[in-house]
């Protein structure tokens, strides 16, 4: 398989045994568009977005892997706003200076939560979106 799909794989998968309450059920996706309907339930995308290639030597590369991981979630009031957002620091929490236990080979290197939540989305929608994203470093 590919580095980055690798990289994703285990994202969604420490996602899912990780320690949340209720647990998480992440997916890995492509495209992550869901229905209106769709979003009564808690929706966690785990997307591919980027791969830099830098040289770590004359043979080997370090490849930075960025992951995107989605939270979106039609809400009923603004009350469950702060509870998703929690969600999304929670989730930067587990993943923040970890190793991946599915790709040990891969170094963690950041994670940024931009947009923090889509006002547009809330507007027109009532629908909360955020997205990490967090990059790993493998050397191969």
């Amino acid at each position: 398989m590919s580095t980055i799909l690798d990289i994703a794989d285990a994202v969604t998968s420490a996602l899912n045994t990780g320690p949340f309450d209720p647990a998480l059920n992440a997916e890995r996706r492509y495209q992550p568009a869901f229905d209106l309907a769709d979003l009564a339930a808690l929706k966690i995308s785990v997307v591919p977005k980027s791969l830099t290639i830098s040289n770590a030597t004359r043979t080997d590369g370090y490849f930075d892997c960025a992951i995107d991981i989605g939270v979106q979630k039609k809400i009923a009031d603004d009350a469950e706003v702060d509870s998703l957002v929690a969600l999304v620091e929670q989730i930067a929490d587990h993943l923040r200076q970890k190793r991946l236990d599915d790709a040990p080979e891969a170094a963690f290197v950041s994670i940024a939560n931009e947009p923090v939540f889509a006002p547009e989305h809330l507007d027109t929608q009532r629908v909360f979106t955020s997205v990490l994203t967090v990059t790993y470093r493998v050397r191969r």
